[in-house]
């Protein structure tokens, strides 16, 4: 079990967690949180992740159960798991399934009461049916319900659902992540009514992949007498939605007549039409493929609430996805950010967390340098095992092999870099300059010694030409002792890593990390960063904490041109200041600098990373906004949300800004307007029929770009001030303080409004000034 688990596999979870620190019982926690992800990394005991994606599910189940948060997961159990990793003598990286029994991991059945397994069924096309048992593990207080297809009822294709992870074709994924949403749902529901466990109020999509729980949930309403407008209002209510990729590639998207079939009479929900299913999922911006079904797509459309995780992805994100929104600028976007944290129990080696932050701040200096030269020699045993161990999978004889024990020095400057392969992470970037880097690594004075890990997905060719490009360098006689690739990187591997190596090294194209949690797992321990500023590390750099590698994104520079570039500010860091400062040493033969670096990441950055930050952030700014928004959305109020925005969109076309003045106080000659001044505003605003407590008139002010769009933007409310006119026009008015130097300007808009929005844009209608309605609505000072 995962370190800090505190309940035994199989027992039974508190019918009432208590709720987070400083939450009270008036705080609106919801009664529980049901948290679907494809893929979680609890434990190297129970290899159901691929990557980060998976461990920032296992770490949010950890910190929620040391919360009290009460947290239900649902995910898939694959028999074969992601795929074990080793190399070829040529340097091929090899992948291997073995089989996993269930019955010999930390999981027991979830079972009827009369002792039958509990089996969750979807339908197939063709009324196939498909049947998955639920498998339950513990992690702490938190519940994980895992589903596995592998039984014998079901026929080949069907028990081979949850063969593995990321496996298979188009229809393959689709099937998987059916029985992920729907019969996660189903499985969830008898879990509650076997163990008295209260009913989610919140559901939590980690990832688009089980976006398909929204239609579950959908289905229910109606089979209870909703439409599905109605019902579809209810469900976002009560929805948040994670994304945690900028790649577009990085998201699942299936051919429509493959959804299509999937869905309807005689397959899976019935109940509804598969036109409004198709829906959901459509790309409807402009660019969109309206032939493809888009998960991630559909998983905004579900939700209510939806965030990125680090501030960075959070403005990549809604740039991404501001199409689903016409008319609202970007940073206007309903999608938020929380940063990633990491499990501290989990990630950080024993004899760090003996100690605990606050006591780092009186260490004294030389026993720090010797805590981190003790976790440091433990990885250079640990390196020399695995790299034995690799070399026999390779064909190698023992005696062959006795070069081994000379490889890496517990005294030498250690570096790592372990993490999936996929080309924007850019495994190989340190190879840019080949003879450079060989001289880093021998250098006479102050060398460098880099640990690498790294799994490419099995159809990804390209990366797999990465990992053996790397591993070719690592085998030359002549750094084969400073450089090392360990094959079949997880949490095993990561636990000796992260504690051991000085520098954890991060060198992604930037914007595309959309967190990058291995950094933080190396902070933990005090290891200092080098990395892009991307995800986290944005909004975190501080030179106490480590080095920033400046990026070359936004320039007018081919890609080529881009990794040589960073390439070689990556070997300038290395050379000019990180090695230096690792091999200063005063008086007492100590590196005064890197030390107090040591420290400072220990007591400053360390408490921000932590996955208890983070799950206390989503609890107050999501989870709890979310629970509030499901009771309040009662049938009866779900009816007359969907019912109005019905009507909202029906007369929207009708509602525009039909004319615009600006009169500013003191005047000032011309007419122009002046820093410090007032500007009065009138506004005639066509409302297409709708009553005016339905909208909100706005004037929208701000700095004015090169491209004359206003940023930094401040809204200022207007008020009516007469009944409509002939023409059924009804005025607004307002005033607005022109309090900033430079270039400045402001427009009007017309938005709905309703009690039970939870953002301005969230209807995604908006109406503004039209070129010819006044020229008064534009830039007012240069």
């Amino acid at each position: 079990m995962p370190p800090g688990a505190s309940v035994p596999p199989g027992a039974s979870v508190p019918p009432a967690a208590s709720a987070p620190p400083g939450a009270s019982a008036h705080s609106g926690l919801p009664a529980a949180i049901a948290y679907f992800s494809p893929e979680f990394g609890i434990t190297a005991a129970l290899p159901q992740y691929s990557g980060g994606l998976g461990i920032l599910a296992g770490d949010h189940l950890k910190a929620a159960s040391d919360l009290g948060v009460p947290l239900l997961g649902v995910g898939l159990l694959y028999r074969h798991g992601y795929f074990r990793q080793s190399l070829s003598r040529e340097g091929w990286q090899q992948e291997h399934y073995p089989l996993l029994d269930p019955n010999e991991l930390p999981l027991t059945h979830l079972c009827e009461a009369d002792g039958r397994p509990v089996r969750v069924t979807l339908t197939l096309p063709g009324g196939r049916p498909l049947s998955a048992r639920v498998w339950q593990a513990q992690v702490g207080r938190v519940p994980l319900l895992l589903l596995d297809s592998d039984l014998e009822e079901n026929g080949p294709g069907e028990r081979d659902v949850t063969d593995r992870l990321y496996g298979g074709g188009s229809e393959h994924r689709l099937r998987q992540e059916m029985l992920l949403g729907i019969g996660g749902v189903r499985a969830v529901r008898a879990y509650c009514r076997l163990t008295g466990h209260a009913e989610p109020e919140v559901f939590h999509t980690n990832e688009g992949h089980a976006g398909f729980q929204g239609l579950e949930r959908i289905r229910e309403l109606v089979a209870d007498g909703a439409d599905f407008d109605a019902a579809h209002e209810a469900v976002r209510a009560g929805t948040v939605f994670t994304t945690h990729t900028p790649v577009p590639a990085g998201i699942d998207r299936f051919d429509r007549e493959l959804v299509a079939r999937h869905f309807g009479d005689d397959a899976e929900l019935p109940g509804i039409e598969a036109e409004r299913i198709l829906a959901l999922g459509m790309e409807t911006y402009p660019g969109g493929e309206p032939g493809l079904f888009n998960m991630a797509v559909m998983g905004l459309r579900l939700a209510q609430r939806a965030n990125g995780v680090s501030i960075l992805h959070g403005r990549v994100s809604r740039e991404m996805f501001a199409g689903l929104w016409p008319g609202f600028d970007p940073e206007e976007v309903p999608i938020t950010s929380v940063t990633n944290g990491v499990h501290a129990p989990t990630w950080t080696a024993p004899e760090v967390a003996r100690l605990g932050a606050r006591q780092f701040g009186h260490l004294p200096d030389g026993e720090l340098w010797e805590l981190r030269r003790t976790l440091r020699k433990r990885l250079v045993a640990e390196v020399r095992r695995r790299l034995y161990d690799s070399w026999r999978q390779r064909g190698a004889g023992t005696a062959e092999l006795g070069w081994i024990d000379g490889v890496l020095d517990p005294d030498v400057l250690t570096i790592g870099f372990a993490r999936r392969v996929p080309s924007y992470k850019r495994l190989t970037l340190m190879l840019r300059d080949r003879d450079r880097l060989t001289r880093l690594l021998l250098h006479p004075e102050r060398p460098v010694q880099i640990v690498v890990a790294g799994k490419a997905h099995p159809a990804d060719e390209g990366g797999k030409r990465l990992v053996q490009e790397l591993v070719r360098f690592a085998d030359d006689p002549r750094v084969r002792h400073r450089l090392v690739f360990l094959p079949d990187y997880g949490m095993g591997m990561a636990q000796r890593l992260y504690p051991g190596c000085d520098v954890w090294l991060n060198n992604p194209l930037r914007p595309l990390e959309a967190c990058g949690t291995s950094g933080m797992k190396a902070a933990l321990n005090g290891g200092l960063n080098l990395s892009v500023l991307d995800g986290w590390w944005d909004e975190w750099y501080d030179p106490d904490f480590g080095w920033a590698i400046p990026t070359a994104d936004g320039e007018a520079v081919d890609e080529t041109r881009r990794d040589d570039l960073e390439a070689a500010a990556l070997y300038d860091l290395l050379e000019r200041r990180v090695a230096p400062c690792f091999y200063d040493r005063g008086p007492e033969g100590l590196p005064g600098r890197w030390i107090g670096m040591v420290r400072r990441t220990l007591t400053t950055l360390g408490p921000r990373v932590l996955a208890d930050r983070m799950v206390r952030e989503y609890v107050d700014r999501l989870y709890v906004p979310a629970a509030r928004s499901h009771r309040a959305l009662d049938p009866s109020a779900a009816a007359g949300l969907a019912t109005w925005k019905a009507r909202l969109r029906a007369a929207w076309p009708g509602v525009a800004v039909d004319h615009v003045e600006a009169q500013p106080t003191p005047p000032s000659p011309g007419g122009a307007a002046e820093l410090g001044s007032v500007l009065s505003l009138r506004v005639w605003v066509r409302l297409g029929g709708l009553d005016p407590a339905d909208v909100a008139v706005q004037a929208v002010a701000g700095r004015v770009d090169d491209a004359d769009r206003i940023t930094d933007a401040t809204h200022v409310p207007l008020a009516p001030a007469s009944d409509p006119d002939a023409e059924g026009r009804l005025r607004y008015e307002g005033t607005l303080a022109l309090d900033r130097t430079g270039p400045f300007g402001y427009t009007v808009r017309v938005l709905p409004v309703h009690r039970l929005l939870a953002h301005p844009a969230e209807a995604g209608l908006i109406a503004v000034p039209s070129r010819t309605t006044s020229e008064a609505a534009g830039v007012l000072m240069r």
